[in-house]
């Protein structure tokens, strides 16, 4: 068994260090799954075939609309100026004094309203350059920054955010985005502050050792000069139609588990729950109008790009959800290894409480895919029969399931090999040596918050 266990520890650990050094996961994910395979002594090719790519597509096929949506509003949000008018807005309210909370609100409101991540990496960084350069704070704090506002409180914890993390729990408890409301929202708050007093703090470090901005920093962007900016209240106009239209047809007034009748879906579909899909439903047609509002507000602009935009959203929709359906197929290839009996037995050992087992569970298999959503998927499937009856038992509702599964992907998913760091260090031209202290800092953070909330629920 010790062997068995090590040749999973092994696997992973070459995955993060190629990750960490660049190499592509959709590449060596594979490699490394079978590497795994091979010193279990379990079949190559069926566990290929059979096990890792037919994963791999049933996630694709789950998520896909949903990564390829997200995707195109971020862009077409881009290309009307939308983001830009809000990132510029924020950060001029707030001044260069309070750089690094312009930046989080900045990042923490278009995650919210449903860019992408890595969208938002994108919008928000020329803006966090040119306000830390002015209020001369080292470039190095800027991924943690941005890792705050995009990769923490709003894309799991705070009720209805419109990112994968949020939805996929729905498929498996049969609720919907805004599941347990008030656990979400403490955590986003706890998260929020503790975040905050952390990059403060940093920032007070390199005051009193006289270190600033930098130079001779790489992929640093233009000057932003005299550009002109839509009205505020027009560019979040599609992300409040993304955030209102996915309330009312989650669980508004047209609510679309009421569009269709229950027996048509099962018998011609095989839908055995409408509930288990209301959120992904009501999701891709809240995006949908968002892209639809963010193109009609600034046509003209929007449409001389929006060939070579499209192509682009679709591009990088492809790359992200095909880099997570093979960690995907990497942890659902290791949960049929005998080695994760063992560990699956020490998980589920660690706490008789179902949501400290769940917290405990999800932050392990996210962090051994480097996936939030990758590794809360293979949880979930694993063992969410097994809390939800321990749930029932304790009486403890599906909801605070939803929200403690959904916060604790994005806990140690943010390992060095997770894709969207290696996004973000790329995106501002600095290293894992440079920036990922702060970045690990905030995972730290983020995990400690999942864990105190539900001890919290179980004593009380």
């Amino acid at each position: 068994m010790i062997i068995e266990v090590l040749s999973i520890l092994i696997s992973l650990g070459l995955l993060m260090f190629f990750a960490y050094r660049g190499y592509p996961v959709i590449v060596f994910a594979p490699i490394f799954t079978l590497l795994a395979v091979v010193l279990s002594g379990i079949s190559l090719l069926p566990s290929y075939t059979e096990t890792f790519m037919t994963n791999a597509a049933n996630y694709v096929k789950s998520f896909f609309p949903i990564f390829l949506l997200g995707a195109i509003f971020g862009k077409v949000m881009e290309l009307s100026g939308a983001a830009s008018s809000i990132a510029h807005t924020i950060v001029k309210a707030l001044g260069s004094n309070r750089a690094i909370l312009a930046v989080v609100l900045a990042c923490s409101i278009l995650t919210y309203g449903g860019v992408s991540l890595f969208v938002v990496a994108f919008a928000v960084y020329p803006f966090a350059a040119a306000i830390f350069r002015e209020a001369n704070i080292p470039k190095r704090l800027i991924p943690g920054t941005i890792a705050l506002g995009a990769f923490t409180y709003t894309m799991d914890a705070l009720p209805g955010t419109p990112q994968i993390q949020n939805i996929i729990p729905t498929t498996y408890f049969g609720t919907d985005a805004y599941a347990a409301p008030v656990l979400g929202t403490i955590g986003a708050i706890m998260v929020f502050v503790g975040g905050m007093l952390w990059l403060e703090r940093r920032r007070k470090q390199a005051v009193t050792a006289g270190e600033g901005y930098g130079e001779g920093h790489t992929n640093e962007p233009e000057l932003i000069k005299n550009e002109s900016y839509m009205n505020i209240w027009v560019a979040i106009l599609p992300l409040a139609l993304v955030l209102v239209g996915n309330y009312l047809f989650s669980r508004g007034i047209w609510t679309v588990e009421t569009w269709y009748d229950p027996a048509i879906l099962k018998e011609s579909f095989k839908i055995e729950k409408v509930k288990n899909v209301v959120s992904s439903w009501s999701l891709i047609i809240s995006l949908c109008l968002g892209i639809i509002a963010a193109i009609l507000i600034n046509v003209k602009q929007v449409k001389n790009k929006l060939a070579s935009g499209l192509t682009a959203a679709a591009m990088g929709s492809l790359l992200a959800i095909f880099n997570t359906a093979s960690e995907v197929g990497f942890g659902n290839v290791v949960k049929t290894l005998p080695g994760f009996k063992l560990i699956q037995g020490w998980i589920m050992g660690a706490s008789e409480h179902p949501l400290v087992s769940e917290a405990l569970a999800v932050n392990v298999l996210a962090g051994v895919t480097g996936s939030a959503s990758g590794g809360m998927s293979i949880a979930l499937e694993v063992m969410s029969k097994q809390y939800l009856e321990m749930a029932n038992a304790a009486g403890i509702s599906p909801e605070l399931l939803h929200r403690i599964a959904s916060m604790s992907s994005g806990g140690m998913d943010t390992l060095p090999h997770n894709g969207a760091v290696i996004t973000l260090l790329a995106i501002t031209g600095l290293t894992h040596r440079q920036s990922y202290k702060d970045i690990f800092a905030i995972t730290v953070l983020k995990t400690a918050v999942v864990f105190i909330l539900a001890f919290a629920v179980s004593i009380f």
